[in-house]
């Protein structure tokens, strides 16, 4: 279940990963802020639990990279620490937590996480919706799918991947797979 996200639309794109569980520790992992912080911002954020709450999450991409393992030029302005405001949109523990992001190149983009209880694992499911150039597709699918290496290995104790370099590559594998 660690393969390529699926496109559903040509501006939205899904991918799952079976999670070791309980469907709790999952969840808290996607909604706290400190937990959130060990697979996804780095640099913390807050974000106001309740449907039209405040999202602000602080992304430092350096902190789950390895000394050496730099931003592509292309990405220099995620090379620090970025932010992602915006508003909660649907939130119902611990199952579905969706939010809209607000960002430059148009719409905002609609964020989407699913928790499903599969035994003693946890299938989560996340949506990226509103990509509208295919660069933005390609990249949030990359930098997404490299977020839920993190994610897997933090719940597994194992040690995640660096983010760039992991980043890199899956960026050239979905620049190959997603149709131009």
């Amino acid at each position: 279940m660690n393969s390529l996200g699926t496109l559903l639309a040509p501006d939205t794109v899904r991918l799952e990963r079976l999670l070791p569980g309980p469907i709790e520790r999952v969840w808290h992992y996607v909604v706290d802020d400190e937990k959130r912080r060990l697979w996804l911002t780095g640099g913390g954020g807050e974000v106001d639990l309740r449907v039209g709450g405040n999202v602000h999450m602080i992304l430092d991409n350096r902190c789950f990279s390895e000394p050496g393992d730099l931003a592509p030029p292309k990405y220099a302005e995620l090379a620090g620490e970025s932010h992602i405001r915006g508003r909660v949109t649907a939130y119902e523990p611990p199952h579905l937590f969706a939010y809209r992001w607000e960002h430059a190149a148009g719409e905002p983009f609609e964020v989407t996480i699913e928790l499903e209880p599969r035994g003693d694992k946890v299938l989560l499911v996340l949506t990226h919706a509103r990509a509208a150039l295919r660069e933005e597709l390609v990249a949030v699918s990359a930098g997404w799918h490299t977020f839920l290496d993190i994610l897997e290995a933090r719940l597994a104790d194992e040690k995640a991947p660096s983010y760039w370099r992991r980043m890199g590559e899956l960026e050239a594998r979905y620049e190959n797979t997603f149709p131009p």
